[in-house]
Formats: C-alpha cells, sequence, structure tokens
C-alpha cells in the first residue's frame, strides 16, 4: 500500500499492492505538476480514458501504456523481494570483503 510519503515533496511514495496504488500514485504526481488529465493524456500520448482508468485503479491496464505513463510523470518503477529494506548504500571503500 502506498502510505509512505517522499521526504523531498510530500507526495505518496511506497510499496504497491494494487492497481489502486498505481493510480493514487500517479493522480498525486500528476496533480503536484499543475496538470488535468487531459493535458497529461496528450503529454503522454494516451486517451484521457486512459489516464482517468489508471487514475481509478482499473486492475486491466496495459502494462506497457502504464510504465510509459510512470516515465511521463518522471516516475520509476522498481522490482524487490518481498520483504525487502533497502539499507543506505556504503561507500565502496566500506564494503565488506572475504
Amino acid at each position: 500500500m502506498c502510505t509512505m510519503k517522499n521526504s523531498d515533496n510530500n507526495l505518496p511514495s511506497g510499496n504497491i499492492v494494487s492497481a489502486e496504488d498505481i493510480g493514487k500514485l500517479v493522480r498525486a504526481h500528476r496533480k503536484a505538476q499543475s496538470a488535468t488529465q487531459a493535458e497529461f493524456a496528450s503529454l503522454c500520448g494516451v486517451g484521457v480514458r486512459f489516464i482517468s482508468d489508471l487514475e481509478n485503479g482499473k486492475p486491466t491496464m496495459e502494462l506497457g501504456k502504464v510504465l510509459h505513463v510512470l516515465r511521463c510523470l518522471g516516475l520509476e518503477l522498481t522490482i524487490h523481494p518481498r520483504g525487502w529494506q533497502r539499507n543506505k548504500q556504503m561507500a565502496p571503500n566500506q564494503a565488506k570483503t572475504k
């Protein structure tokens, strides 16, 4: 569920467990850029209906188009094993070697 807030701009981010979560993120990021659905659809080269369906969490959205819209928003999708926690990155000279 996308309940975390991005500390840089107070927009939602976090684990995605449903199409509804993606929709909430897309809507929040689109609105943060002060774009209407029509403006954003035109910018991304998709229909207004597609943006509306995506923001409303339609579970049967075309994955390629969803990824395209995320790129248009300046977002990226990353996959990690369930339960994965992001650790602070260590400097290369601090990495443990055997």
